[in-house]
């Protein structure tokens, strides 16, 4: 089993007859196996004094679960490897960061599990904190999903223009960057744009958000049909290593990773949409029919 030394992996664009290992960069791994930890401890904590709402605690923790898995497979696994020197493999990472861990752990709602790891004393300290007060009401300002959507749309337009996109290949700081951008504004626009355990959030923010999926399945799929269309290579570090290891010229493995982000990504944002949707409509027949 090949293991991965970012520096070398990034710095020479890897060896494109090599085979993919796994990446044990310290930078991911540690921050990888210290969050469950806390996460695990808090959940258990939760546990041990909630009287009721356990099947929801047991789904949340699932959630929980799925999406630190996929973290892992996205950003340990030979995908992460494979995917400096193929674009295709590239582009599965990333929509495995942007399209099922960020909602997945946006679905599983950790925070609470997060906070009650730490004792009584720390968690009330902090929420007796000035800092936590200002913090929680910036949070509250920035729950609208339309800023939400207008960033994460920004970030996935820059960060794949080829000037940046090819720096992130080159320099390990740099790809970490594009990958924590990526991650951020995925995780806040789910946040925004999923709805809340329990009761609806209201028509109003609902089809507000059914509007942000629709709009962000579009851009997200102008970007990957404009890759998958194109007849010449965008990003010098792949086109310098010529064949990527499924065995594509630099041209067809730009069109395969614009057709990943294209249909895929388009598929999963409208979908959600029309689930948002759909929950809407349900709460207007469950409303009609209580008028009557």
């Amino acid at each position: 089993m090949a293991v991965v030394v970012p520096a070398q992996a990034h710095g020479l664009a890897a060896q494109a007859g090599a085979v993919p290992g796994w990446t044990w960069d310290p930078a991911i791994t540690v921050p990888l196996a210290i969050v469950p930890a806390v996460y695990i401890a808090g959940w258990r904590r939760i546990a041990a004094r909630a009287r009721g709402g356990a099947a929801l605690l047991r789904r949340r923790g699932s959630w929980f679960a799925f999406g630190w898995l996929v973290l892992v497979l996205a950003l340990v696994s030979p995908l992460h490897d494979g995917g400096e020197r193929s674009f295709t493999l590239h582009m599965i990472e990333h929509e495995l960061l942007m399209l099922v861990a960020a909602p997945a752990l946006v679905i599983a709602g950790p925070l609470p599990a997060l906070l009650w790891a730490w004792p009584g004393a720390v968690r009330r300290a902090a929420g007796r904190s000035p800092g936590t007060r200002a913090l929680v009401a910036v949070a509250h300002r920035l729950r609208s999903p339309v800023p939400a959507t207008l960033v994460q749309a920004a970030v996935l337009w820059t960060w794949h223009a080829p000037a940046l996109f090819d720096l992130a290949l080159a320099d390990p700081g740099w790809h970490a960057a594009q990958h924590l951008a990526f991650i951020a504004s995925a995780l806040w626009f789910w946040a925004t744009v999923l709805p809340r355990h329990g009761p609806s959030a209201g028509a109003g923010k609902d089809a507000l958000a059914g509007l942000c999926l629709f709009a962000t399945s579009v851009v997200s799929g102008m970007l990957g049909a404009l890759m998958a269309l194109s007849d010449s290579p965008w990003y010098a570090g792949y086109a310098r290593i010529g064949m990527a290891p499924l065995g594509l010229d630099p041209v067809q493995d730009q069109q395969v990773a614009g057709l990943i982000m294209w249909v895929p990504g388009g598929v999963v944002h409208a979908a959600a949409a029309l689930f948002v949707v759909g929950r809407l409509l349900s709460a207007h027949r469950g409303e009609a029919a209580h008028a009557r």
